[in-house]
C-alpha cells in the first residue's frame, strides 16, 4: 500500500472561478496561495518609509484582501494576473485613503512618501503618495494605459509581461509606457515641489 500523498492545492486561477460562482469556501484556500505575493507588494511600497508608515504591509494586504472579497459587488477574476491587477488597484486606493485619514501629517513627512524605482526593485525618486495619487489620476485622465502600466507596476508588482498580457499589449509598448508615465509623474510631481 503507497502512502497517500496530500492532494495538491487548487492553483489560483480554479479558486477564483470558484468564488466567482459564490463558494466562499475557495477564500479560505486562496488566502494562503496569494498572501505572500501580495505580502511582497505591500512591503515593497513601504520599504522607503522607513518604518514611519502607520499602516503597516500586513495590514494592508488584509485590508485589500477583504475589499477584493467584500460584499461591494459581484467580483469575477479571470485568472491570477487578472486577480492581482485588480488587488493592485485596491492596494492604490487604500494607501492614498489612509493618507488622506491622517489629514495631521504635514505635507513632506516622510511617512506619506512612497518611491517609483525604474524597475520596481531598487530606489529612485520618492514622491508623497497623495500627490501620487492625484497625478496618476490626472495622467489617467489623457492616457488612461499610461497611467494603468504604472499602476500595475508599482502598486501591483506585476512583471513587464504580466502587464502586457493583462493590457493585451505589448512587452515594448509596456516598457514604453513604463518609462513615459515615470518620466511624466518626474515632471509633474517635481513642478509641485517646486
Amino acid at each position: 500500500m503507497s502512502p497517500m500523498s496530500e492532494p495538491t492545492p487548487p492553483p489560483i486561477t480554479e479558486l477564483l472561478v470558484r468564488l466567482g460562482r459564490g463558494e466562499r469556501s475557495a477564500s479560505d484556500e486562496l488566502l494562503p496561495l496569494v498572501y505572500e505575493e501580495l505580502h511582497g507588494v505591500a512591503k515593497r511600497v513601504f520599504a522607503p518609509q522607513a518604518g514611519a508608515h502607520t499602516l503597516q504591509a500586513t495590514a494592508l494586504v488584509h485590508e485589500a484582501y477583504l475589499k477584493l472579497l467584500g460584499n461591494d459587488g459581484e467580483r469575477v477574476w479571470k485568472d491570477r494576473r487578472h486577480f492581482f491587477a485588480v488587488a493592485a488597484t485596491a492596494m492604490r486606493r487604500i494607501l492614498i485613503d489612509h493618507a488622506r485619514l491622517r489629514g495631521a501629517l504635514k505635507r513632506g513627512d516622510r511617512a506619506n512618501r512612497v518611491t517609483l524605482s525604474e524597475n520596481v526593485q531598487g530606489d529612485d525618486i520618492s514622491y508623497d503618495l497623495l500627490d501620487l495619487g492625484a497625478a496618476l489620476d490626472e495622467l489617467g485622465d489623457s492616457r488612461e494605459r499610461v497611467a494603468r502600466v504604472v499602476e500595475l507596476r508599482f502598486f501591483g508588482g506585476l512583471t513587464i509581461d504580466e502587464v502586457a498580457e493583462e493590457l493585451g499589449v505589448t512587452d515594448r509598448t509596456v516598457q514604453l509606457d513604463w518609462r513615459a508615465g515615470r518620466a511624466w509623474l518626474r515632471k509633474r510631481l517635481g513642478e509641485e515641489s517646486a
